[in-house]
């Protein structure tokens, strides 16, 4: 079952339960992902997509922006003063963050960190490209800067 068909399911699941929050948070998902899906119809109409569907890594990069999206919102909103607010925005971020892989640890990005390195890569700019795109959607973009930055540190003082 595709990530889509499933927050499909688990959308009327949870109509069903009664849960609003929840079914208002796996709709607005939904949205994202249709109005992804259309961005990448490009002009006339004409689909570039295999029946109009989006393939896991895309899904979950779109799943990214919008975990993204409210862990910045909770951040404005506790700094406001307004934990309502932020207290909703974390718990949409846990449903959120339920159909997400697992972010990857410190240790873990090292480890492609330096694998790119020893593939003779020195630049840091295409470093950072090589490990994001490894990491894509399982790592925070500033942490895969600061142990780079660290590495290639290490690396040119060899």
């Amino acid at each position: 079952m595709s990530l889509i068909d499933q927050l499909k399911k688990d959308s009327e699941a949870a109509l069903r339960s009664g849960d609003i929050l929840k079914t208002e948070t796996l709709r607005g998902l939904l949205a994202a992902l249709h109005n992804k899906e259309i961005e990448l119809r490009g002009k006339g109409g004409k689909s570039v997509l295999p029946a109009d569907r989006l393939d896991e890594e895309e899904v979950i990069a779109v799943l990214g922006k919008e975990a993204k999206k409210r862990k910045e919102a909770n951040q404005i909103y506790a700094g406001a003063g307004r934990t309502d607010l932020a207290d909703k925005e974390l718990k949409e971020l846990t449903f959120i963050n339920a159909y997400l892989p697992p972010e990857l640890g410190a240790d873990e990005i090292e480890v492609i960190v330096r694998k790119v390195v020893h593939e003779g890569v020195r630049d840091f700019g295409q470093v950072m490209r090589g490990v994001l795109k490894e990491t894509r959607g399982r790592a925070e973009p500033g942490t895969v800067k600061e142990i780079v930055e660290r590495v290639l540190e290490l690396e040119n003082r060899k």
